[in-house]
């Protein structure tokens, strides 16, 4: 056996950052063969957890265990720009390669060694434990599984004489991504691994993930890909008792996650019945005790008898009573936090009556009349990115584009939006008004404070009309932080709050849930369903997908 840690462990691991501790006695146990999903909030520290389990930082307090050959899917893959994929796949490959050499070795030196020489039996173990290592990486078959990998990500059609630099930010991911899986580390930390992926990808990566005998630990949005994958969830999110482990996937999770809540909330509100109960209690016999009080008419005959025992007994129920309330006020139920709920229920509104329409040609069969037309596209063409024959976006749209990567969806977004100049005929709605949350979300101002940007873009009446804090997607504690000071989440979240302030009457978001929490994608999702205005949504979120009721373009 490996004299290596074959489990991924933590203990009371705390991180703090400025005067605010992102993370506060966090303890894991993942053993080979579980795979533990980390989900919550944007903002309560899922990558920084990462980054510490993967020895990336180091925390302030605790201890963590790791395999020395632990794998940890980084935001920026460690070679140069000038580095090819022949680069990437040999350092993918050199553990292996390295590990069948020295078991050539190792078996070269015990067909020369006799079984009762002295150094034979550690010979023996070493040979062994080289043996098994090598068999759970799969060795002798790294190289067709380097090539099988590359394919099933989407690169097999990537020369492997090709630059790092030449390739795109989604490419580079999913390199990186491929570089682990052909090396099957013995503990993998994976942050947010579907992003860039399509159908396809994502699929090959949850049969390969599944197949990892090792311990898996993943930061998610991808609902779809922790229902498949995970068998334990880390909900990170405030509960009564710290950060809550549920056994199994992301369906499970939810019911179970609906019922804990539930018990926080009964569990306080039945503290608190208690503790005002107590508290009266203590007022009443206080007042009955207290040492000027003269008998009451209905005990004058037996005061002098009984005074003593009774202001006994009174005495000591108020002792009693006390010692609860002191226990009860040192151990108190701490007030479930009201959670991000996103709470605007219109993400657009109605296009203004009599403004003039997108097209006088007549309506196709089936398509929305020249009336509902807020941007027809006929026979558009971005070379090398979108062609595209015909489009109607009518004011009631709910319209779902899908397709593989490089298909042009975020390109179709940018036309419709009028951001991007395209060959063929384009045409808007006079007037209309058009909000476009794209996948990068980069504000001009970063040293702006969340609460002072939001003012200055939608004006003071309108933030005053709407505040940030109503709308459920920032927390009142992160009003006050500078944006450049954000997660890419919680940008997402303020761009999404600028729009759905101020609803434009066309809606356009592309990849909307990525970097989200799965409880918002959830609202998000329900509260694009109904309502006034048109939303077109370009993503590859296969748990929207399977639910979607809207119309569908696969491009």
């Amino acid at each position: 056996m490996s004299d290596t840690p074959a489990a991924l462990l933590a203990r009371d691991v705390v991180r703090s950052f400025g005067a605010g501790r992102v993370v506060d006695g966090f303890s894991l146990t993942a053993p080979p063969g579980r795979r533990i999903g980390l989900i919550g909030e944007n903002g309560v520290g899922k990558s920084t957890l990462l980054r510490l389990l993967a020895g990336a930082d180091e925390p302030d307090a605790g201890s963590i265990t790791r395999p020395a050959d632990l794998g940890f899917l980084h935001q920026e893959m460690p070679f140069a720009a000038a580095a090819t994929l022949t680069d990437v796949l040999d350092e993918a490959l050199s553990e292996v390669r390295g590990a069948l050499a020295e078991i050539e070795r190792l078996s070269a030196r015990l067909a020369r060694a006799e079984e009762d020489s002295p150094g034979y039996a550690a010979l023996l173990d070493a040979y062994g434990r080289r043996l098994e290592r090598a068999q759970e990486q799969e060795a002798w078959d790294a190289d067709r599984r380097a090539t099988m990998v590359l394919e099933g990500l989407g690169l097999g059609g990537v020369r492997r004489d090709r630059t790092l630099g030449s390739l795109s930010g989604g490419q580079r991911g999913r390199l990186a991504l491929a570089s682990l899986l052909i090396r099957r580390p013995s503990a993998l930390l994976l942050d947010e691994p579907t992003n860039h992926l399509d159908d396809g990808a994502s699929a090959f990566l949850e049969e390969q993930v599944c197949g990892l005998p090792g311990a898996v630990v993943v930061a998610s949005h991808d609902r779809a890909f922790l229902d498949a994958v995970c068998t334990d969830l880390i909900d990170l999110d405030p509960a009564v008792d710290g950060p809550v482990r549920y056994g199994g996937n992301y369906s499970a999770y939810q019911a179970e996650k609906r019922a804990e809540r539930e018990r926080w909330e009964r569990r306080y509100a039945e503290e608190q019945e208690e503790l005002d109960v107590l508290r009266r209690s203590i007022g009443t016999t206080t007042h009955r005790l207290a040492p000027d009080r003269g008998p009451r008419d209905n005990e004058k005959m037996g005061y002098g008898v009984r005074a003593n025992r009774v202001q006994s007994q009174i005495s000591r129920r108020a002792r009693n009573a006390a010692r609860r309330l002191d226990e009860l006020e040192r151990h108190r139920v701490a007030e479930p936090p009201q959670p991000l709920r996103f709470r605007r229920t219109a993400l657009a509104r109605r296009p203004a009556e009599g403004a003039p329409s997108a097209e006088e040609v007549p309506s196709a069969e089936g398509a929305p009349s020249a009336e509902e037309v807020l941007v027809s596209l006929r026979e558009v063409r971005v070379p090398g990115r979108l062609a595209l024959d015909r489009l109607d976006v009518s004011a009631t749209e709910r319209l779902l584009v899908t397709g593989e990567n490089g298909a042009g969806k975020s390109t179709l977004l940018a036309v419709l939006a009028g951001r991007l100049t395209a060959d063929g005929d384009v045409r808007h709605r006079g007037g209309l008004s058009v909000g476009l949350l794209a996948q990068d979300t980069v504000f001009r101002r970063p040293d702006r404070t969340v609460r002072d940007l939001y003012a200055q873009a939608l004006g003071p009446e309108r933030a005053e009309a709407v505040p940030l804090s109503s709308l459920g997607l920032m927390g009142e504690a992160d009003l006050g932080k500078q944006v450049g000071h954000l997660s890419v989440g919680q940008r997402r979240r303020l761009a999404l709050a600028l729009l759905v302030a101020h609803p434009p009457e066309l809606l356009l978001l592309d990849e909307p849930t990525n970097h989200l929490s799965p409880r918002l994608c959830d609202e998000l999702e329900a509260a694009m369903g109904a309502g006034p205005g048109a939303i077109v949504l370009a993503g590859h979120d296969r748990w929207l997908r399977r639910r979607w009721q809207g119309r569908e373009l696969r491009l």
